[in-house]
């Protein structure tokens, strides 16, 4: 027998680098817990302790004593009973690495004890120790930590007694810590951080430098499979960066060739936070739960093929499943000559692609999918199997599709649309868009194609295509334009394959964070506090001004747009513009419902984006002219100078030197390009048809202006209501700082970040901090809260 094999004797188990973040999640949740719950902490951490102690009176004399003792002496001789396990199996490298992580971990928890102890940490320290008191004595135990470190290290997995022994005795452990008067400073708390520091550290070092590997060798998997398939004569190891799993390439008696993959139980954890990651963001029939056990994985690969070859699709035929060990699981399939898609770049011809479209929808009336229809996963057999022959002008080859593992059976219709859009995507990686869209409007109807359109999202697809079409950007957008033409396009009803977007998580992050500041100045000054302090003429006028912002806003519509608007309709759009601001970003959601009012009011798409870009742009470049202004005002005028603080200009400093960075790089230039180019190409014809129109100019510009001037004059009623004398000029930039911020922070209407931002404004500007965050508070009930109702 002929053996190849380049089996590694070491490896890093993906299990190892999982647990270890786990568990520092684990420990940052018990230190946030700790310092935001530190009442509630203390109180239940008082229940334990007292229910122990009273255990303690109430057991007989002695009795929890003598148990903590013999935990005590269990703690220390289990590690010595696991060291002689260790060399009488001929692991001394092993336990020199348990013995110095252990080591590692006792010197990593004196470190934490030292910086525990530090006055900077006494709100944590006391969490910790349930004391008030910032004494001298030590939080964490370091043979605690290093003993769970050592253990992790050696591994428990596969020895019961010893796992049982050791989890007994650390239970009793932690009860006698807990009851004993003489340790009031151990907590529930504190322990499991030890336990968690220790474990963190056995993992992440023993992944760092990699274990002993006990997967079985080529030799063993060759003699397993002669046992269930013809004796195996040769085996050798086909490198594959693809994927986790191990791949051989076998020859049986009588030249049969066998593709062998090896699921090795230590690797069944790889890749785990990315799939986790991708069930927790995407829907369930969108994101397949992959298996996290041997057993699971190659019982979903035999289940899929013969699935697959019982719809009469081509696939390698199942011709070994077998067990290796205990730590392994061996699949054989024939090997087929042929070339994958991929192999044939350039080479495919339309008849080839034919018949690809045809196993899958072969498939597809099965309610069978593939889930993985790449170019390395679609095979074009070489007619008779003529290892010689030319793939590329095989006309009578067979299509077959390879490893079916992570498809469905009995499949919705969502999850076929999703397979075909899988495969649309990736043969116009392979011919272009035109070519693929033409085939496929060749083989599925209209409403077939309709209904694939709105899935043509790179969340959609599988990783490596979403990876290639980073490089072709243009694929997407020429498929859509190929299938159903541009105006259609538009009207598609977009199909929601999210749980949650990252965009919607970082937003609800910000609110969180924005309620925590605006709960702040709450407590400051209470809404009854300004209504009832606040000079009423000032806020009808500030009411008034409120109202005007609505004009304003009309116009700058309305002068964008060559088309005749209502002007009634046009101010109703603006007003529920303020209610869809509770709910978005203050620079989406009246952007989205402008467009969505135009479009509705008969204007046609293109146009409706363009006149709401340009209003955009153009309110913008007012926006920055006018701080400008009044910041040049500001400055000249002594007696009201409003000063920024040193950081607002460290960081603008920040932001020019990264802009000119990203604008030196070519690869940042051409991203800039990517992002301006697109909107520009609409926004520049529109704005030139428009200055051929000056009074529409006109109109537009001065409902731009007179806008932002309500807001300004609106911000100094407010500040004249509680008394203040700040300078018109000074407000002005306050607003227009603050309104800037609002835009750029994703939270809804800017809420928290403008009013913060406000407030610092006034006070710099002289206005006393209470009265500066009554006056803000007072402007945004008016110009924000009140049209909503």
């Amino acid at each position: 027998m002929v053996i190849k094999d380049n089996l590694e004797p070491r490896v890093r188990l993906p299990a190892d680098a999982l647990r270890c973040m786990v568990q520092c999640v684990e420990i940052a949740l018990l230190v946030g817990l700790g310092l935001l719950a530190h009442a509630t902490v203390k109180g239940i951490e008082q229940n334990v302790v007292g229910a122990s102690q009273l255990a303690e009176r109430k057991l007989l004399s002695g009795l929890l004593g003598l148990i903590g003792d013999v935990a005590h002496i269990a703690l220390l001789l289990l590690p010595l009973a696991l060291a002689v396990l260790l060399l009488v199996h001929r692991q001394a490298r092993r336990l020199t690495e348990a013995v110095g992580t252990g080591g590692v971990a006792v010197a990593v928890v004196a470190i934490v004890n030292w910086l525990l102890r530090q006055p900077a940490a006494s709100q944590l320290y006391g969490a910790l120790t349930l004391s008030d008191s910032h004494a001298r004595v030590p939080v964490l135990d370091g043979y605690l930590a290093g003993l769970a470190a050592y253990v992790t290290v050696i591994g428990l997995s596969g020895r019961r007694r010893w796992r049982t022994a050791y989890w007994t005795a650390l239970g009793f452990y932690l009860l006698a810590s807990l009851a004993n008067p003489k340790n009031a400073h151990v907590t529930l708390l504190s322990l499991l951080i030890t336990l968690l520091i220790g474990s963190a550290i056995g993992s992440g070092l023993r992944y760092a430098f990699g274990s002993a590997s006990g997967r079985p060798t080529a030799a063993e998997i060759a003699a397993a499979l002669s046992t269930v398939d013809a004796p195996v004569t040769a085996m050798r190891r086909i490198a594959d960066a693809r994927t986790e799993t191990r791949r051989y390439a076998a020859t049986v008696q009588g030249g049969a060739q066998r593709d062998v993959t090896v699921f090795d139980r230590d690797q069944q954890a790889a890749d785990a936070l990315y799939r986790l990651y991708r069930r927790i963001r995407l829907k369930a029939q969108v994101s397949r739960r992959g298996p996290l056990t041997v057993e699971g994985a190659v019982e979903r690969r035999a289940l899929l093929t013969y699935a697959v070859e019982d719809a009469g699709v081509g696939t390698p035929r199942l011709r070994a499943l077998i067990r290796v060990g205990p730590e392994a699981a061996v699949l054989a399939n024939e090997h087929t000559d042929g070339a994958t898609l991929a192999e044939l770049d350039g080479q495919l011809n339309d008849d080839q692609l034919r018949r690809v479209w045809d196993a899958v929808l072969r498939l597809h009336r099965h309610r069978v999918t593939h889930r993985k229809l790449t170019a390395d996963h679609i095979l074009f057999t070489r007619p008779g199997g003529d290892p010689g022959g030319d793939p590329g002008g095989d006309r009578q080859g067979q299509v077959l599709l390879l490893e079916p593992g992570d498809g469905d059976v009995a499949a919705s219709d969502l999850q076929l649309r999703l397979d075909r859009v899988q495969l649309l995507a990736e043969m116009a990686l392979a011919v272009g868009p035109d070519r693929a869209g033409d085939l496929a409007a060749e083989k599925l109807s209209s409403d077939e194609l309709a209904a694939m359109v709105p899935l043509l999202q790179p969340v959609a697809l599988h990783r490596t295509t979403r990876m290639a079409l980073r490089h072709r950007k243009d694929i997407l957008p020429g498929l859509r334009k190929r299938l159903l033409g541009t105006a259609q396009e538009s009207e598609a009803p977009p199909v929601q394959l999210e749980r949650i977007r990252p965009r919607t998580l970082i937003t609800l992050v910000a609110g969180v964070v924005a309620a925590y500041i605006l709960i702040g100045q709450l407590s400051t000054a209470s809404l009854s506090t300004v209504l009832h302090e606040a000079d009423p003429s000032w806020v009808i006028l500030l009411v008034a001004l409120s109202a005007l912002t609505y004009v304003g806003a009309t116009f700058e519509l309305t002068g964008f747009v060559l088309e005749r608007l209502s002007f009634a309709r046009t101010m109703l759009a603006q007003i529920a513009g303020s209610f869809v601001t509770l709910v978005t970003p203050a620079a989406v959601g009246g952007v989205a419902l402008n467009i969505r009012y135009l479009r509705k009011a008969g204007v046609s798409p293109a146009d409706a984006g363009s006149s709401v870009g340009v209003s955009q742009v153009i309110a913008f470049g007012l926006h920055l002219l006018m701080l400008i202004i009044f910041a040049a005002f500001t400055r000249n005028a002594r007696a009201h100078s409003l000063r920024p603080p040193n950081w607002v200009w460290i960081a603008l400093a920040t932001l020019a030197v990264v802009v000119l960075i990203v604008l030196a790089i070519p690869a940042g230039r051409r991203l800039l390009r990517s992002r301006l180019a697109p909107a520009l190409s609409q926004v520049i014809p529109r704005l030139l048809d428009i200055a051929q129109r000056p009074a529409k100019l006109a109109v537009g510009i001065g409902g731009a202006l007179l806008l932002t001037v309500a807001y300004i004059f609106g911000l100094e009623a407010s500040v004249l209501a509680f008394g203040g004398s700040v300078a018109l000029t000074s407000v002005a930039v306050v607003y227009l700082t603050g309104s800037a911020i609002g835009s750029a922070v994703p939270t809804p209407g800017g809420i928290g970040a403008v009013e913060a931002a406000l407030s610092a404004g006034l006070t710099a500007a002289g206005m006393p901090g209470a009265k500066a965050i009554g006056a803000v508070l007072l402007f945004r009930l008016v110009t924000f809260w009140l049209p909503v109702p």
